[in-house]
């Protein structure tokens, strides 16, 4: 009876986190391997280690290395893993997604900070290879509960960008862009020989976007302030496509990603400069839930959103 209760406790996935664990010796890189949350792959783990009776996973200096247990059920794992591609193999066209006679709606929540043109691009791409599919757009706002909207089933993709994703919605890292700072092509800071310093740039007039949670400060001014840094927020907009256009005509700073800001260089009178604040990397993803994780069509959304994110990196500016 104790062996039934065991059985009863394992399904297929659990084999493959297990698999993927060992073999990346590292719960971050098995998370990102297998487009679950960090949170979501420690709980398998523990489940794994209740279930086996050992660490499977120990630390050693700085990273962790697969217990002897662990490495004997390497093999083994592999073989469940391949026994079940063989035994389910065959259905697998019946549960296919054809974008090109689909007829269903997608539901993305997007910002339009990652670039003018990523929702153009994946507009076009998707009326090409699905031009039965439709695809409704929705604006990211402070008053938009995006997790809500993933976990009951009313949106199926979320994309942005954000210093800490909500962990328990599954990710996949789209890009990284470096901040600059986007100015008038006869700003002050622009025509100085010598750039400008951190306090000059602190005391300038800055326009920025209005914050995707009532109460934050922006990713932005939430990195200075845990520098113990704040700057002057003369404009602040939702529109955030409008922002280029304030700037060339006025003395406003708009620190935000190269990738955004270099689509408006011989467009409008402006200029990138170097931010003198040290900012890390601006970081954007997409997000969606658990409930749609496995279903073939939102992975096949999910891969046309990397595809095009990465044709942008690509493109010429």
């Amino acid at each position: 009876m104790a062996d039934r209760v065991a059985i009863d406790k394992i399904d297929l996935h659990l084999i493959r986190v297990l698999h993927t664990v060992i073999t990346e010796r590292s719960v971050s890189r098995a998370a990102l391997r297998l487009a679950m949350t960090q949170p979501a792959v420690s709980a398998r783990l523990k489940q794994l280690r209740a279930l086996v009776g050992d660490p499977l996973l120990v630390r050693a200096g700085t990273g962790m290395v697969p217990t002897a247990v662990a490495l004997e059920l390497l093999a083994p794992a592999q073989q469940v893993l391949q026994h079940a591609q063989t035994l389910f193999g065959a259905r697998a066209p019946t549960l296919a997604f054809d974008p090109a006679t689909a007829r269903l709606r997608f539901r993305v929540a997007a910002s339009d900070y990652l670039d003018p043109l990523f929702l153009p691009e994946l507009v076009a791409r998707l009326q090409a290879q699905a031009p039965d599919v439709g695809l409704e757009i929705l604006p990211l706002t402070r008053d938009f509960d995006y997790r809500r909207a993933l976990a009951q089933g009313e949106l199926d993709l979320v994309v942005g960008n954000w210093l800490h994703p909500p962990a328990e919605l599954h990710l996949g890292r789209l890009l990284s862009d470096e901040i600059v700072c986007l100015v008038a092509a006869d700003h002050p800071a622009a025509r100085s020989p010598r750039g400008w310093s951190v306090e000059r740039y602190l005391a300038a007039r800055h326009v920025a976007p209005t914050p995707l949670h009532a109460g934050a400060p922006g990713i932005i001014d939430e990195h200075l302030a845990a520098q113990g840094l704040r700057r002057e927020i003369a404009v602040r907009s939702p529109h955030f496509g409008l922002l280029p256009l304030m700037v060339a005509r006025s003395r406003l700073v708009l620190t935000t990603g190269r990738l955004f800001c270099s689509r408006y260089l011989g467009r409008l009178p402006v200029r990138i400069l170097r931010c003198p604040v040290a900012f890390p990397p601006l970081e954007y993803y997409q997000l969606w839930h658990e409930a749609t994780h496995a279903g073939a069509a939102a992975r096949w959304l999910r891969e046309q959103v990397r595809d095009v994110a990465r044709g942008l990196t690509r493109a010429p500016s």
